[in-house]
């Protein structure tokens, strides 16, 4: 009792729970029906039906569907109360959402918020009608029906009320709660309720959900789509929007889809072979409840029904002409979601508002990073989607055309950088400098995020840069001037460029100038032609399943000096008049080490840096050099530290 009522706020979602395991009942025998119509032998009638008995107290649900084995009974109702109950508890203590419910099966089991005792019987075609009874605890019974085959086909569920749950037994509440949560079956749903004759009061039949299934229907009011979206999804919110439509054309098929407004707890568990919970009908059958090519992998997040008259009802994937079909709906129902996404993005709020769309974004923001580098097809609507945060910003989300809005005049390029953290990019040498420059950058924290920039390249016919990389150059307003200067700066540094070569060795793949710095004298960035980076190495090395003895990344390493600084005039002049002095060769690969660690490197040689480090903070602290390591003496007769010769 503890454990179903932590689950359930509200008692009358069995009445749901029910009617919905008893649509899943008919569902798989009217499937079974397509190849082998003797399945429903005499009984053709596929519906489900409510009754209750006040004297008994009890309340009844019976659908015509496959029924259960005595075997389906032990395995389906007699071990989740263990297994499933089991797993749950555990996801939830794991950090689970709540809205888990009915992944392990207990759906079954919120019967017991309003029951004493659950007594079902089924009848399935290849078995003995069986009998199943439990009191909302770890041990139930099983047994054939004394009473012989009573049902002919289903199962027929029937609930003895605890004495708070009496009031399921009044037709008007039953009515309610039906309708409430079971409108949208596409079996009828009968109730069994008081009919005025002319010879007075008699008990008959009601027909409760009269309705279409709601994706048939045209003039659909939003309660009726999000009650329908709570009954697909047993979500307990309301979705963030829906794509209600009709396509026509080469491909005919009517399709209802919904955006959650929240993520699922397991969102990216085996991304690889994730699927859509897309419901797939062929002319009103359900084929399946997971069909994997209905839409992309990337939007495995969007729920929904797609009934289709075009397709057979023995749909095969490995059928080429079926393939064809199912690719005709997957690029329709994807651009219908894309257009959805674009239009929900691009709603105004209001400052104290807030926007759905970026809410939305901060959720499921990976998925559309994921489609970029998915779907080139749709790469352009895609972009529209993306948000991001940059040094201008104000630490709030931005699009790409906020960013090109916002270019400088001459600025021919969207520049991004991606690391660690915010903090530490804004802290980089080229972003500072591009910064006081008037540029924005945009910061990348994601790990996917960078994968993603790579594979959109460009947006708008600006080409997206990456600035950690050595293959771009900061606008000039003089371009010819600005060649002549770095021309003669090459040749009045080539000593110290190939002096610095020599002394880093295979550190970095080459040395050059660099007008990318202010106050740093060096930097080291990433060889455009690689499409690697200080931050995808570090990505790729904290990777679980990395081969340890393989080098992780072959970033070749450009080292970036500032002409204008004090440190390479400096070593200009050593290079020049007294290549071998040692002051001046460590003096080059400690800058060398703290421009690695700077850009985000990892060092080669960590020890010989820090030993050099160490050695430096000697000489500013006035220590001899050659003053060796000694235990200080102590008096160990006294208390007194001031005894003590340090």
């Amino acid at each position: 009792d503890i454990f179903i009522n932590s689950l359930y706020t509200h008692k009358d979602i069995f009445l749901r729970e029910t009617i919905s395991n008893g649509s899943d009942a008919l569902d798989k025998v009217r499937y079974m029906a397509i190849t082998d119509d003797s399945v429903l032998k005499d009984n053709k009638n596929l519906e489900l039906r409510v009754e209750f008995n006040t004297e008994e107290k009890t309340l009844s649900v019976t659908d015509t569907g496959v029924g259960m084995t005595k075997e389906d009974l032990i395995k389906n109702l007699g071990t989740v109360a263990k297994s499933g109950t089991t797993q749950f508890v555990e996801a939830l203590a794991s950090g689970g959402d709540i809205n888990l419910i009915g992944q392990f099966g207990v759906g079954f089991y919120s019967n017991f918020l309003v029951a004493e005792e659950i007594i079902v019987t089924s009848k399935h075609n290849q078995d003995d009608q069986h009998v199943w009874v439990s009191r909302a605890s770890n041990t139930f019974k099983v047994f054939k029906d004394p009473r012989g085959n009573t049902l002919g086909r289903g199962t027929r569920v029937t609930i003895k009320l605890k004495q708070d749950s009496l009031d399921f037994l009044n037709e008007d509440t039953l009515r309610k709660v039906v309708k409430k949560y079971s409108e949208f079956v596409q079996y009828p749903i009968y109730l069994k309720a008081k009919k005025e004759s002319e010879s007075g009061e008699m008990w008959d039949w009601e027909l409760i959900n009269e309705n279409k299934p709601i994706w048939l229907r045209e003039n659909v009011e939003e309660e009726d789509y999000n009650n329908f979206y709570k009954t697909l999804t047993r979500d307990t919110r309301d979705p963030l929007s829906y794509i209600h439509f009709t396509a026509e054309g080469d491909v005919e098929f009517k399709a209802l889809m919904y955006i959650p407004s929240e993520a699922p707890g397991d969102m990216f568990r085996n991304y690889n072979s994730k699927t859509a919970p897309i419901k797939l009908y062929v002319r009103r059958v359900l084929i399946t409840e997971e069909f994997h090519d209905l839409i992309p992998r990337y939007l495995s997040f969007v729920r929904g029904v797609v009934d289709s008259d075009d397709l057979p009802l023995n749909v095969a994937r490995e059928n080429i002409q079926h393939q064809k079909i199912i690719k005709l709906i997957n690029k329709k129902l994807t651009r219908k979601i894309l257009q959805e996404l674009v239009e929900l993005s691009e709603i105004e709020y209001e400052e104290d508002e807030v926007n759905e769309y970026l809410e939305f974004y901060k959720k499921f923001g990976k998925h559309i990073k994921l489609g970029v580098m998915e779907d080139a097809s749709n790469k352009s609507k895609l972009s529209k989607l993306l948000r991001y945060y940059t040094t201008h910003s104000n630490n709030e989300l931005i699009s790409l055309d906020d960013y090109v809005d916002r270019m400088k005049e001459n600025q021919e390029d969207i520049y991004y950088i991606a690391g660690e953290n915010q903090e530490k990019l804004l802290k980089s040498p080229i972003v500072q400098k591009l910064v006081k420059l008037g540029y924005e950058v945009i910061l990348l924290t994601d790990p996917i995020d960078e994968y993603s920039m790579n594979s959109l390249n460009e947006y708008e016919k600006h080409h997206i840069q990456n600035i950690s990389n050595d293959d771009w150059e900061l606008p000039e307003e003089d371009e010819d001037l600005a060649r002549r200067k770095e021309k003669a700066l090459n040749e009045h540094y080539k000593t110290l460029l190939e002096w610095l070569k020599g002394l880093a060795g295979g550190k970095v793949f080459k040395v050059t100038l660099s007008r990318k710095l202010y106050e740093e004298p060096s930097i080291v960035t990433s060889s455009g032609d690689d499409g690697q980076s200080a931050n995808l190495e570090r990505i790729q090395r904290s990777q679980t399943f990395g081969r340890r003895n393989e080098g992780v990344s072959h970033v070749r390493k450009i080292w970036e000096l500032n002409p204008a600084h004090p440190l390479i005039k400096r070593l200009d002049r050593y290079a020049k008049n007294d290549p071998n002095n040692m002051e001046g060769r460590e003096l080059a690969a400690s800058m060398l080490d703290v421009a690695l660690l700077q850009s985000g490197f990892m060092l080669p040689d960590s020890v010989t840096f820090y030993r050099v480090v160490q050695r430096l903070i000697q000489e500013d602290m006035g220590i001899d050099l050659e003053e060796g390591v000694k235990e200080p003496y102590v008096d160990v007769s006294s208390e007194d530290s001031s005894k003590y010769d340090l």
